[in-house]
């Protein structure tokens, strides 16, 4: 899994029928506080991200899990709008 920020949504006319009914929106994923990945990602929505929402997106098998259809080609998936995130750096 992964932290990351919705940057904007993705529509597509033509795709595989499996893919019908699907959000899908274009994720920014966070390294840490202040570094993202300049690569963006297109993960399902199954839970009603919009633009702007820190979001926690699962990949791989487990993606498929959380939408409850295995035949579906999907390998990422939004599965929790995120509130807040804390943590602590230990010194070393």
């Amino acid at each position: 899994m992964f932290v990351g920020k919705v940057k904007g949504s993705l529509w597509a006319t033509r795709k595989d029928e499996k893919l019908n009914g699907l959000k899908f929106l274009v994720v920014e994923r966070q390294l840490n506080d202040h570094q993202t990945d300049p690569a963006l990602v297109i993960a399902a929505d199954c839970i009603g991200a919009g633009e702007g929402d820190q979001v926690l997106v699962t990949t791989g098998s487990s993606a498929r899990v959380s939408l409850n259809r295995q035949d579906v080609p999907v390998d990422m998936v939004i599965v929790g709008i995120i509130d807040k995130v804390e943590y602590q750096l230990d010194d070393y």
